[in-house]
């Protein structure tokens, strides 16, 4: 939950984390999720109010996050955002998920001209897209399979790992040896700007099931192993996306866009070919209010803004076809 505004910029956020709600079930518990949201939603807004000290009237634009993503969530949150515009007489916009995540370098300094290249990497996306302004963008490439981050989560249940997996992963990678384990690197000289990491993950399957129990140390290994063959996948084909559209900006974002090995391997290849590469700050690369509130900001002078959202949400929700959408349907 957060607050933007125009002139000021972020003046209020709020989050909760349902880390632990879903810890003891190993992943994400839709049922769970819905629940949770709606005890949380209205607190969290009156929390984001009192950091930002404004009056609920103050509020002009009502966003939130209308796909993809779990129905059950997303519903929640329409209601919770159609039911504020409706109390306060304010339009209520939806916004992409993954528009959000593209868009929250933006918030950062220094921020990113366009056009550029972005890699949206998170449990359930990776893509790579060409950004030639806001609501312009078009696909170059996405996992055939498995996300990045949901082959990190994964790997690290076969580790033995706690949930979220990812950051627990990348914790225990910092103490191993990544060249004791060669791993295959999926697609790496494909030609293409697609990924897939199925294959991947099967590859630390068949590794843990032959060494039987491995040791700490070992594991260790295996996880900065596992973590050297994303981060080289990704890396190869980001500067791919980069020399095919001829452009020198790379914008990474989404949860996997925190892992410290990938941003540093980023940058070690942007300043090799004189090219430049953003991030969000930390705290938003994970899924955030902030984003969803920063995007409708940017899309409203547009007229990018859907004329009636009403109470519908897109589990599945393809960003460039929504956005070519958008360009062409009457704004309010």
């Amino acid at each position: 939950m957060a607050l933007y505004d125009t002139r000021s910029g972020l003046v209020g956020e709020a989050l909760h984390s349902q880390a632990k709600l879903h810890a003891a079930y190993g992943g994400v518990v839709p049922e769970l999720a819905s629940r949770d949201h709606v005890r949380r939603l209205l607190p969290l807004v009156r929390r984001a109010l009192d950091q930002a000290r404004r009056r609920v009237d103050e509020i002009g634009l009502v966003a939130f996050t209308q796909g993809p993503g779990l129905g059950g969530a997303l519903l929640v949150g329409a209601s919770v955002a159609a039911g504020i515009g409706l109390a306060l007489g304010c339009p209520v916009a939806g916004i992409h998920h993954l528009e959000g995540h593209l868009l929250s370098p933006l918030l950062g300094e220094p921020r990113p001209a366009f056009p550029f290249v972005a890699l949206l990497v998170s449990g359930g996306h990776t893509q790579l897209m060409r950004v030639d302004g806001i609501g312009r963008y078009a696909l170059l490439g996405e996992t055939l399979d498995d996300a990045a981050g949901e082959a990190f989560d994964k790997t690290a249940t076969l580790l033995g790992l706690g949930y979220p997996g990812g950051p627990a992963l990348a914790r225990l990678a910092a103490g191993g040896h990544a060249a004791r384990f060669h791993l295959p690197r999926p697609l790496i000289a494909s030609g293409d700007l697609d990924f897939s990491f199925s294959g991947l993950k099967t590859a630390v399957l068949t590794l843990v099931r032959g060494l039987g129990e491995p040791d700490e140390a070992t594991r260790a290994d295996i996880a900065a192993s596992f973590q050297a063959a994303i981060v080289e996948v990704l890396a190869a084909k980001c500067v791919r996306a980069l020399e095919r559209e001829g452009l020198d900006r790379l914008v990474v974002a989404g949860g996997v866009g925190a892992n410290t090995a990938l941003r540093a391997r980023l940058e070690e290849e942007a300043r090799a070919r004189g090219s430049e590469v953003y991030f969000p700050p930390q705290r938003l690369c994970t899924d955030n209010g902030a984003m969803i509130a920063f995007a409708a900001a940017l899309k409203q002078p547009e007229g990018l803004l859907p004329a009636e959202p009403g109470f519908t949400v897109h589990p599945r929700w393809d960003l460039a076809r929504a956005a070519a959408s958008a360009q062409s349907t009457p704004r309010r």
